[in-house]
């Protein structure tokens, strides 16, 4: 392997860039307390492992070279987003008609889907499936075994990002009360909602480049 400490800063600066994963994190433990942000991350991390070891298998490798595997797994993941941000949006329409329910049950109720949401969110993401099959490489030795260093840094970048997480979620959920107040909430979800959708767009019209 090559210069593993730049690989680890490059993944830092890669990871506290904002996305879909960030977003979902976002709302959820806005919604859904501590618990449903790290239920959330631990989603987002199960996912990037299923990345790694797809990645260390070839599978990636295939999804990104072939069109039609690209283009529909980037459709799949373009819709759920989009859901994810009308879902949101809905929920913001339906609090204004309904009396506030106790956070306790409304808590249990969203925890129950925090996991999901981030796993799907970042296992239908075909950008991470690119990244790991353009990124990673860049760092292992020509002729080199990639299997070890794949499965390493793979690993890395799944620890990264949930230290990054847990920092995050721990921030969030310290200034609640701010950030807990109904019209706050109600603010950032819906940017977070339109947010979401953006980036279901931006996945959605994205040009496939297909390598024979």
């Amino acid at each position: 392997m090559i210069n593993f400490h730049l690989f680890v800063f490059m993944c830092i600066l890669l990871i506290l860039l904002p996305g879909p994963d960030t977003a979902v994190a976002t709302k959820n433990t806005l919604t859904s307390g501590r618990i449903g942000g790290f239920k959330t991350m631990t989603g987002t991390c199960s996912a990037l492992f299923i990345h790694t070891l797809a990645a260390v298998v070839g599978l990636s490798a295939i999804i990104v070279k072939s069109a039609l595997l690209f283009s529909i797994f980037k459709y799949v993941g373009a819709v759920y987003l989009m859901y994810l941000g009308f879902k949101a949006l809905w929920t913001i329409k339906q609090n204004k008609k309904t009396p506030a329910v106790h956070s306790d049950s409304v808590s249990t109720s969203n925890n129950k889907s925090c996991f999901k949401q981030g796993f799907f969110t970042n296992l239908l993401n075909p950008k991470v499936a690119v990244f790991f099959l353009t990124f990673l490489p860049q760092f292992v030795e020509s002729g080199e075994d990639a299997f070890l260093p794949f499965l390493t840094m793979g690993m890395t970048y799944t620890l990264l990002t949930a230290l990054w997480f847990l920092l995050y979620i721990t921030l969030i959920n310290q200034i609640s009360a701010f950030m807990k107040r109904p019209l706050t909430q109600k603010v950032i979800e819906g940017i977070t909602a339109f947010v979401l959708i953006g980036f279901g767009l931006k996945l959605a019209l994205e040009k496939v480049h297909h390598t024979n």
